[in-house]
């Protein structure tokens, strides 16, 4: 009888150390974002999760903290640079351009045709150059997931010339280039984050505010902002940050893991944003939102000198290469 309560015993462990060597120790990620759980963040996260957690040769544990409930996005990126989270991912040009100032290129407006522009830069060498970027902040640039081609909305008025912006207030993300955008277009810009930005808008603070049909969506803006003007004026991707201090730790095998999984959430994210932008557009005009077609092109010269308000943080190449990047 003790003989085989022993092997039993014996069975029982080396059943136990099997297990746990199919997938190494349990690596938990806190993921982090500034987004509701409908945002394009989250969207993304929520695909990242899946995937890596699904992946049989490693153990991993994906965490998601949505609607800054860790911080807001400066907050994240200085948690995730010391260690003290794992992964986060924000708007390029927002607080993210406050500890790397290149990413301020993705203020500049009209530098960008189209998305498949949008991909083949950020995806190729010029999107490269900018994540590597992070690695002397104590981060790892995974890649880009998407927040979209950016539209002005506002409460008052259709916006279909640079005239019509005069005098308004236009929340900004708390960047200078976004100040010297608004400014051009003769608006006031007043920078707010965007964990407060609905109620900014509700309660007056502002007039309007800048952001993806898909953002305007997911955070219900369209119940505080009757006009919506697709002015396309910038394209903002989320750059995927994670710690330098974990990343280093991955086995090699850990880290492909990871990458997969980004990769996987990208093209599933860009998809599904994609097939989205119809049936938002569709729902606003159901809800009695205005939606415009501006002049682009008056757009586009209203704000030709805002490249300028960068030219001491974002090296000309990086621009060209951007823009060369069709």
């Amino acid at each position: 009888m003790k003989k085989v309560i022993f092997i039993l015993v014996l069975l029982f462990i080396l059943a136990g150390c099997g297990s746990g060597d199919a997938g190494g120790e349990n690596r938990v990620i806190k993921l982090a974002h500034s987004g509701s759980e409908s945002h394009q963040y989250h969207i993304a996260a929520e695909k990242f999760k899946e995937e890596l957690e699904g992946n049989e040769n490693v153990n991993f544990t994906v965490e998601i903290h949505p609607n800054a409930s860790l911080g807001s996005e400066g907050d994240v990126i200085e948690q995730v640079s010391t260690g003290s989270i794992e992964m986060t991912t924000v708007a390029a040009d927002s607080n993210l351009s406050n500890t790397i100032p290149e990413m301020n290129v993705f203020g500049i407006p009209y530098i960008f045709e189209d998305k498949d522009h949008v991909y083949n830069a950020l995806d190729g060498d010029a999107g490269q150059q900018l994540l590597d970027l992070a690695e002397d902040k104590g981060m790892k640039g995974l890649g880009y997931w998407e927040v979209g081609f950016r539209h002005l909305t506002n409460s008052s008025t259709e916006i279909v010339n640079p005239e019509d912006v005069n005098g308004m207030k236009i929340r900004v993300q708390p960047a200078a280039v976004w100040e010297d955008h608004i400014a051009a277009l003769g608006g006031s810009p007043t920078p707010v984050d965007f964990n407060e930005l609905y109620s900014a808008l509700d309660q007056g603070v502002v007039d309007g505010q800048e952001n993806p049909l898909a953002t305007i969506d997911s955070m219900n803006l369209y119940e505080v902002q009757q006009y919506v003007s697709l002015t396309g004026h910038t394209y903002t991707p989320a750059v995927t940050l994670m710690s330098s201090s974990f990343y280093d730790e991955l086995s090699d095998e850990e880290k492909t893991a990871v990458e997969e999984a980004f990769n996987q959430a990208k093209e599933y994210q860009r998809n599904a944003l994609d097939e989205k932008e119809d049936e938002i557009l569709s729902m606003l005009e159901e809800q009695g939102v205005t939606v415009t077609e501006p002049d682009r092109e008056a757009f586009t010269e209203a704000t030709i000198d805002v490249k300028d308000a960068v030219s001491n943080e974002v090296p000309e190449e990086i621009i060209q290469s951007l823009i060369d990047s069709k």
